[in-house]
C-alpha cells in the first residue's frame, strides 16, 4: 500500500493578516490580498478569512493566535522593515511565546547586501535580521531582508513586488488540497427573479456555493450567477440545472469566463 497522501480532496484553508496603520488610514491601498487569494486557489488552498490590524502588538498577537488555531496556513504581510513601527517580528515572537534575536544567516545576508550596495548597515537596518527563535527564513530575492516561517505562519513583506517574490519561495512547500472550481452564467434578468430558484438549487446541491451579482450594461439589467465547488460533478450538475431553468424563463443566458 502506498504511503503517498492524496491531497486532491482534502480541504486546506488559509487566512491573510494584513498589518499596518497605513492600510487602515487609506494612505496605502492593499494589493496583496486579492493576489494571494488567486495564487492560493491555484494550488488548492482556500482563503477563508482576511483581517487588517494596526501596528499594535496586542492586536497582532491576538489575531495571529486566533487565525493559526483556526486555519491550516496564515500569511501575514507588512511591518518587517527597519523603522520603529515595524513590529511584526516581535509580535509574532510574542504570539508564539518565544524569544527573538539577530539571526546569524539573516545577518550574513544583509551584511553582504549592504557591503555590496555601499549603504551603511546601521542599527535600524539590523532590526530586519531579528527573527523569532525556531523560525526558518523566507528568502527575499528583491531587497534581501528575509521574511520567516514559524509553524503554520508565514511572515512576508508588505511591498507587493517583494511579497510576491517571497511567496514564490514558499509556494513549492505548501500542501494544497481540493481546488475550488467555478462556472458563471450571465443572465438577462434582475436578481430578484432568480433568488427563489437559486435558493431551491442550493438545497439540492449543498456542496456548491451559489452567488448572484447584478450588473447594468447599456441599459440592460442582468445578473451574473456564480457557482463554486471543489466537486466538478456537482458543479456541472448544478450549472446544467440552473441553465435549463433559465431557458424555460425565456431569458438570454450564456456561460461567461
Amino acid at each position: 500500500m502506498s504511503s503517498h497522501t492524496d491531497h486532491s480532496q482534502k480541504t486546506v484553508t488559509a487566512a491573510i493578516l494584513v498589518i499596518g496603520d497605513e492600510i487602515l488610514s487609506g494612505r496605502t491601498q492593499d494589493k496583496n490580498m486579492a493576489w494571494l487569494a488567486v495564487q492560493l486557489n491555484e494550488i488548492g488552498v482556500q482563503l477563508r478569512e482576511a483581517r487588517v490590524v494596526p501596528d499594535i502588538e496586542a492586536e497582532i498577537v491576538d489575531a495571529v493566535n486566533k487565525l493559526r488555531a483556526k486555519y491550516n496556513y496564515v500569511f501575514t504581510t507588512g511591518g518587517i522593515g527597519p523603522t520603529h513601527d515595524d513590529i511584526t517580528a516581535d509580535s509574532i515572537a510574542a504570539a508564539f511565546g518565544v524569544a527573538i534575536d539577530y539571526h546569524p544567516e539573516a545577518m550574513n545576508i544583509l551584511t553582504r547586501h549592504y557591503e555590496t550596495s555601499g549603504i551603511e548597515f546601521n542599527a535600524a537596518r539590523k532590526r530586519m535580521a531579528r527573527i523569532p527563535d525556531g523560525a526558518t527564513l523566507i528568502y527575499n530575492p528583491v531587497s534581501k531582508a528575509p521574511g520567516f516561517r514559524i509553524e503554520n505562519v508565514f511572515v512576508m513583506a508588505g511591498v507587493p513586488m517583494i511579497m510576491q517574490a517571497m511567496f514564490a519561495e514558499i509556494a513549492p512547500i505548501l500542501q494544497g488540497g481540493a481546488k475550488m472550481l467555478s462556472r458563471t452564467i450571465g443572465a438577462g434578468l434582475p436578481e430578484g427573479r432568480v433568488a427563489q430558484k437559486l435558493g431551491e438549487l442550493q438545497g439540492v446541491y449543498p456542496n456548491v456555493s451559489m452567488g448572484s451579482y447584478p450588473y447594468f450594461k447599456q441599459g440592460e439589467v442582468g445578473t451574473n450567477l456564480v457557482l463554486r465547488s471543489t466537486d466538478p460533478e456537482a458543479l456541472n450538475a448544478a450549472f446544467d440545472a440552473l441553465f435549463d431553468w433559465l431557458k424555460t424563463q425565456g431569458v438570454s443566458a450564456s456561460e461567461t469566463s
